[in-house]
């Protein structure tokens, strides 16, 4: 199983971005990480900054960690193109029905997704799935 470490996920998107930038050929994750990226404009100083690797972002300070934003993004990319876990398309074409907006229902999804990783870690248990995307169709107003 694939699990990068701080920086190299750090490191992912600041080369994806330059290399984007630089009309460079991008691989199909690249790809849609570029486009993740170029979505959020308020991030590109940062991507676009290598010493970016070390900063730290401390919620306590009201800031929202970049990297960790784009990384909730692409794995809901993943998801999707899966529907890993199962129902998960359909809960996000209703909320994209929803919202009018399919960045909009990314961040539904990502809220869901979050609550359900929360959840996860202070019961110590396994992420749960259905929960994921049970909270994302009450986001949708399915449920």
């Amino acid at each position: 199983m694939f699990n990068p470490s701080r920086d190299q996920v750090r490191s992912f998107f600041i080369d994806t971005w330059r290399k984007a930038r630089a009309k460079e050929v991008l691989t199909p994750m690249e790809t849609i990480a570029t486009d993740i990226i170029a979505l959020h404009p308020e991030y590109h100083a940062i991507v676009e900054d290598p010493d970016a690797i070390d900063r730290d972002f401390p919620p306590e300070a009201g800031q929202i960690n970049p990297f960790l934003h784009l990384s909730l993004h692409l794995a809901i990319e993943e998801q999707l193109s899966i529907d890993q876990p199962p129902g998960i398309r359909a809960a996000f074409d209703a909320a994209c029905k929803r919202r009018g907006e399919r960045h909009d229902a990314l961040h539904d999804a990502l809220e869901a997704l979050g609550e359900m990783l929360f959840e996860a870690q202070r019961k110590g248990t396994p992420p749960d799935g259905a929960t994921y995307v049970r909270s994302l169709r009450r986001r949708a107003g399915l449920e």
